[in-house]
């Protein structure tokens, strides 16, 4: 199904939709396309499939801005469909839009179909059994925890019980990333396997860091000379080691100084984003009569 289709023009769109009106836009087609809605209309199957791959790029931050950078035809040489839909959860999407069951499904009449098991299958109109309903439990990380890696103890109520899980939490779990655990959803009414349950990182800031998908970014105070002057300083990383960084002469208030590949790890290979650092020249309100002696002088000077 991969082409060279306008991803903005199947959703109807602009190139500077907001992330609101992208979501609004294919909500709105896919209630009109969907299997269970368009029961009459052969094409229907078709559409909803490009429409749900166009929102599965334009959804997506950094796939949306390779596409915006290599045009539909670079992005499809670089991206393959399998590409396109990882990370991608068709199936909370659908059940946030109210058409409920599992991954990939729709129903009709109390009956499930599947999508083939993937979004780009063909739609078979198999009957199965209805899966359980999914949980999803939003886990709090540090950015120490999301840069290394660790192990949770978690308590959640599924089946009108309480159970307590152990999950190992790999790094690079930055906000809205899931681990899926088969099974631990809510088991199905009708007699089919239960339902899956969903850790979704949220990555807390703290006094140091803030994180942005993959980037860290942190102030630092320096002295009014030190901005004239030039000077170095040191910066934490979130590994426990100590960065040494320039600052140039003539360093403007809110200027941000990069150092890459000293933020957060990808789940996936050895990549990591950037540390970003804002420089906050701190002027002094009151000075001493030798430095207003000082800074008089300057002015005179014209500095």
């Amino acid at each position: 199904m991969a082409d060279t289709a306008d991803y903005y023009k199947l959703l109807g769109v602009s190139k500077n939709a907001s992330e609101d009106e992208i979501k609004k836009a294919y909500r709105k087609l896919a209630m009109k396309y969907h299997p269970d809605h368009a029961k009459d209309d052969k094409s229907a199957e078709e559409k909803f499939k490009k429409i749900s791959e166009a929102y599965a790029v334009l959804s997506d931050k950094e796939k949306r801005k390779q596409y915006d950078e290599f045009g539909s035809a670079g992005f499809h040489q670089k991206y393959s469909q399998e590409d396109i839909f990882r990370d991608f959860d068709l199936g909370d999407i659908l059940r946030e839009f109210g058409f409920g069951g599992g991954a990939f499904t729709g129903r009709r009449g109390g009956t499930h179909f599947s999508f083939g098991g993937s979004p780009f299958g063909g739609y078979s109109g198999q009957r199965e059994q209805v899966k359980g309903q999914d949980l999803i439990y939003e886990l709090s990380l540090t950015v120490e925890e999301v840069t290394t890696g660790t192990t949770k103890v978690i308590s959640f109520r599924h089946d009108r019980r309480s159970e307590k899980i152990t999950v190992k939490i790999p790094k690079g779990m930055i906000t809205g990333k899931k681990l899926r655990l088969a099974g631990k959803g809510e088991p199905s009414p009708y007699g089919g396997p239960p339902g899956d349950l969903y850790i979704q990182s949220k990555v807390i800031d703290d006094t140091v860091y803030a994180a942005r998908e993959h980037d860290l970014y942190m102030e630092r105070d320096i002295k009014l000379t030190e901005a004239v002057l030039g000077t170095r300083i040191s910066i934490p990383t979130p590994e426990g080691r100590e960065l040494s960084l320039k600052i140039p002469p003539g360093t403007r208030q809110g200027t941000k100084l990069r150092l890459p590949g000293h933020g957060l790890p990808q789940m996936q290979g050895k990549k990591k984003g950037d540390l970003y650092v804002s420089v906050h020249i701190d002027i002094p309100r009151n000075l001493n009569s030798e430095q207003k002696l000082l800074m008089e002088k300057l002015a005179a000077s014209g500095l």
